[in-house]
């Protein structure tokens, strides 16, 4: 099955442009299409590695998958590069959370739409990897309009994440400082991101909003990880109050499930490939 994309942007709350690539599958005439929005982690993007392969994929299913670009994730116009540090500096939890919901409006309000197809904006589901893992745990319990989520290697809490060296750096300078192990570049990280975290901690903790859940909710992890323990995995099922929910534990892979960016391999890596069925065979099973 053929896939199209559409390119665009919204503006966030304050006139910044989130980017986005909304993927379905062609030739499906009027179909009122449910909606899967992929939200990108920390240090991430939407064209990361194999992430716009992934989403084709789910769009072959039966799919409009979204993916877009936090506002404040700091890439430009470029789509690949942090071109934008003052951005990325102050990329707090809250905005990430507010940016979900003016896509979901904008779906809505037919501001986002694709050519010869009907989205219907009351059916979305939503699947983020990471730190977006952790921002979908939270919008799934701010907004109705989410019946669905899928988590990838998803952070738990993300106030215990910050280092006591990253602490004494925003006491002290009011920036802390951390290296992209991909780039090399030296990324700024401004003391409004922490203190927006701790000061809004039960309105924006994943550990603490999953409790909210009610929806079909399923959690996939590498016990390989690396960077985000499978332990978090595990306590977000644990604390999530949905009655039909699932983890799911990859063995032997890391963070991305032993993908990269470029990604330029002809087919998934076996792990990768058993995340995507999974989750494509979750939101087959759970959002109409």
């Amino acid at each position: 099955m053929e896939v199209k994309k559409i390119s665009d942007s919204v503006p966030s709350a304050e006139n910044l442009p989130i980017y986005y690539h909304l993927y379905y599958p062609e030739n499906r005439g009027e179909d009122n299409l449910p909606v899967i929005l992929f939200l990108h982690g920390f240090k991430g993007f939407k064209d990361w590695g194999a992430f716009p392969d992934a989403c084709r994929e789910l769009s072959k299913a039966g799919f409009a998958v979204l993916a877009m670009n936090f506002s404040l994730n700091g890439v430009g116009e470029s789509m690949t590069e942090f071109d934008q540090l003052d951005l990325f500096a102050r990329e707090t939890l809250s905005q990430d959370l507010e940016d979900v919901g003016t896509v979901i409006k904008a779906l809505k309000d037919n501001d986002i739409t694709g050519q010869d197809i009907s989205l219907d904006a009351s059916s979305i589901g939503v699947l983020g990897h990471s730190r977006g893992g952790h921002t979908a745990v939270a919008a799934s319990a701010e907004y109705p309009e989410i019946k669905c989520l899928v988590t990838w290697s998803a952070v738990a809490d993300y106030n215990a994440r910050w280092s006591d060296e990253m602490i004494n750096d925003w006491e002290e300078k009011g920036v802390t400082e951390i290296k992209n192990g991909r780039t090399g570049q030296i990324m700024p990280v401004k003391e409004v991101v922490y203190k927006d975290a701790i000061e809004n901690a039960d309105h924006l903790m994943a550990v603490k909003r999953v409790q909210e859940l009610e929806l079909p909710a399923l959690f996939v992890h590498s016990k390989g990880d690396e960077a985000v323990s499978y332990s978090e995995a595990e306590k977000l099922y644990e604390h999530c109050n949905a009655q039909d929910k699932e983890i799911k534990l990859i063995p032997d892979s890391g963070h991305t499930f032993n993908t990269a960016h470029p990604f330029e391999a002809d087919k998934f890596p076996e792990p990768f490939a058993e995340v995507v069925n999974a989750t494509q065979e979750w939101f087959q099973s759970h959002l109409k």
